[in-house]
């Protein structure tokens, strides 16, 4: 009992101290219209004294209830028994998270109706938040009915967690999963287009058809949007190579992605005076960024992990004070960047609009996911694979370690490089605010994400990372705390990323049952 209690209040301490932080920064509101705008309920009436953006926020509230109560019963729901210690747990953590909320809405309330400016020590404490935190209420009757609420809700996702760890239903809805797949694997079409060539070729074609008519049916806005999204799957490929198949963690990427952005703008911007054509930069700007990988890779490729990581990292904060100085401001533009970047002309077309550059982004990936599966495919993928697992394995078995990071970086570097020309020519402006840390995060994230070493794990992380805060705007202000928050859900639930390879997903199979094999005997993995 005292375990399972242990279990409850560590639930709701943890799920109390959650809601206070969201509270505190603001999100709150921003969850209650978002929920309003998905809901369609902004203009409806008040319900039992509830206004439609406090019914929005005890939606949110309760879905934070139920989850807490199920992690409450989290311990006691692996052993065998009754639904008794289970719902205990829950009711444990509903509890202790109504006291938590509760007593924060009584101090914050209390101190609102004292005439106490909350809004000069945190930002987003303004009356209208807290009008809405106490759901209309007297500061303690808000208290007492945040602990009315969270001991139910948590009491009921006791109950959903009882109901779902059902060895029954479990195996029926894993049973029915894997019917589902089996027959999707064994589809005759799915079949004959893996064992076809014209039948492949076919669908290729269709793929290609949908690809050329979608951006047709999208207005200026999604087609940028797509594009953004499509320069992020060109980065994240880039990127793939160097630590999904070589295993180099490079932190400083964004450095050759800015390269190949004032490469085309230093060479067609009429700053400049040169002019040259956006099809002669664009070569230019791809070599340039490979040499700079080769440059960077040359001192320190002998390190590893960490320290090749922290090496990277300072590249490119150094690629970034260099944009910003002085000294450089003739040639970039220092912290006011490039104007009038040139965009390609083809047979006297002007790319000039997002669908444009769209269909431009979209040839640059197949032929960057083309050369990409050409490489992992031939000895110089299968030597990145040798070096990601052991490196010394692979130097032993007579790989040339250096060569092949160096040309990791390379390539890396080059797709990075394509990017930023695509990038800074499609905005018509370059400048250091384009290239900062976050970007190399960005990337990095998509390739977790996604699933490392995976091609169509890059596009789904891509998709994931930049297409669903374009889509969901009102969360734009915690892009940041939504990336650290998917981060730490992706490594707790799904570590091997949403489309992760074979063998990703076979050694991360491998590494859960050593885990589960050193739970069970209490001591090492192979003991």
């Amino acid at each position: 009992m005292a375990r399972r209690t242990g279990s409850g209040i560590k639930a709701g301490v943890t799920f109390g101290i959650v809601s206070i932080f969201l509270v505190l920064i603001g999100f709150t509101g921003t969850i209650s219209a978002l929920l309003g705008a998905l809901l369609g309920n902004k203009s409806s009436a008040p319900l039992a004294g509830f206004t439609p953006a406090m019914i929005d926020l005890l939606i949110f509230q309760a879905f934070v209830g139920l989850w807490a109560g199920a992690s409450g019963g989290k311990k006691a729901a692996s052993e065998r028994g009754s639904w008794g210690p289970v719902l205990f747990g829950a009711a444990v953590a509903g509890v202790v998270l109504g006291i938590i909320v509760g007593g924060f809405a009584l101090l914050v309330g209390s101190l609102s109706v004292s005439g106490v400016r909350m809004v000069a020590y945190f930002a987003q404490l303004l009356p209208d938040a807290v009008r809405l935190f106490l759901v209309g209420m007297a500061p303690r009757s808000a208290a007492f009915f945040y602990l009315a609420f969270f001991v139910a809700f948590g009491s009921l996702g006791g109950l959903i967690r009882c109901w779902l760890m059902q060895g029954s239903l479990r195996r029926r809805l894993s049973n029915s999963f894997k019917a589902v797949s089996r027959s999707l694997r064994g589809s005759g079409a799915l079949d004959l287009i893996r064992r076809s060539k014209p039948a492949r070729l076919g669908a290729y074609a269709l793929g290609a058809a949908a690809a050329f008519a979608v951006p047709l049916a999208l207005g200026e806005y999604w087609n940028y949007t797509v594009g953004t999204i499509g320069i992020y799957v060109l980065l994240g490929l880039g990127l793939n190579i160097v630590v999904g198949l070589a295993g180099l963690l490079d932190l400083g990427y964004v450095a050759f992605f800015a390269i190949g952005g004032y490469t085309v703008a230093l060479l067609t911007a009429p700053a400049h005076h040169l002019l040259w054509s956006f099809w002669l930069a664009i070569p230019i700007g791809v070599v340039l960024a490979a040499m700079a990988g080769v440059i960077l890779g040359v001192p320190v490729l002998r390190l590893r992990g960490d320290y090749l990581a922290i090496v990277t990292l300072g590249f490119g904060q150094i690629i970034a004070v260099l944009l910003r100085s002085d000294e450089l401001t003739g040639f970039t533009g220092g912290p006011k960047g490039v104007t009038a970047v040139a965009g390609p002309t083809l047979f006297g077309h002007v790319f000039a609009s997002a669908l444009a550059f769209v269909y431009l982004i979209l040839l640059a990936v197949v032929l960057v996911v083309l050369v990409t599966v050409r490489l992992r495919n031939s000895r110089i993928g299968r030597a990145w694979e040798a070096m990601r697992e052991d490196e010394s394995v692979a130097r032993a078995m007579g790989i040339n370690t250096l060569s092949y990071k160096l040309l990791a970086f390379a390539v890396g570097a080059a797709f990075a490089g394509l990017g930023g020309v695509l990038f800074a020519s499609r905005n018509q402006f370059t400048g250091p605010e384009d290239y900062n840390l976050m970007v190399s995060f960005n990337v990095l994230a998509s390739v977790i994400v996604g699933g490392m070493g995976s091609l169509s794990g890059v596009v789904a992380g891509a998709f994931t990372l930049k297409g669903l805060p374009e889509v969901l705007r009102e969360l734009d202000n915690y892009r940041v705390l939504a990336f650290g928050a998917l981060l730490i859900v992706m490594m707790a639930v799904r570590p091997e990323g949403l489309i992760p390879t074979a063998r990703r997903k076979m050694e991360m199979r491998h590494d859960k049952g050593d885990v589960s094999r050193q739970k069970d005997t209490g001591g090492s993995p192979h003991g």
